[in-house]
């Protein structure tokens, strides 16, 4: 990653803050705020799409309030680390819309899901589910109390002060 952070200037790493604050601005109104004009603005947006720094765009949805009442953290243990297993329950694990993330570690667990469900009973009716998966040995699962922090967001601020 480095190589790609050596060709950001100041002004990318700007649009990549504005746009990350505000990915639904125009293009004519990104361009004002980072001080260029609106068709270079265009053309380095498009190179950072191309270059895969700027990965897409989406809404972020309340989960709560489209009645995803709760969220859970699950830690799955593999019966084996298995080139084929792995690529099983990674293709499981895909095909779950609960499941809003999933991570491999390193260490005692070899994956942590971090689910939605509207209730205790379509998360129970889940883990059960996820139990009986592919090369699945255990699954532990642990209740959300409340978020502490959410910030889908990178911290460019770090960047943005060492180019500035």
């Amino acid at each position: 990653m480095l190589i790609v952070r050596a060709r950001l200037d100041a002004v990318d790493w700007k649009i990549l803050a504005e746009l990350q604050a505000d990915g639904r601005m125009t293009n004519v109104e990104l361009a004002k705020r980072v001080g260029i004009s609106a068709p270079p603005c265009l053309r380095r947006v498009r190179a950072l799409e191309d270059a895969g720094v700027i990965k897409g765009y989406r809404t972020i949805l309340d989960e709560a309030s489209l009645g995803y009442e709760i969220t859970i953290f699950a830690m799955v243990n593999l019966t084996s680390q298995a080139g084929a297993d792995l690529s099983s329950f990674e293709n499981y694990v895909k095909s779950q819309p609960l499941v809003r993330e999933c991570w491999m570690l390193s260490g005692d667990i070899d994956f942590v899901l971090k689910c939605v469900a509207r209730d205790l009973r379509s998360f129970q009716a889940f883990v059960a589910e996820l139990t009986a998966a592919p090369a699945v040995r255990n699954v532990k699962t642990a209740l959300t109390l409340r978020s502490i922090k959410d910030d889908p967001i990178v911290p460019l601020e770090l960047d943005l002060g060492e180019t500035a």
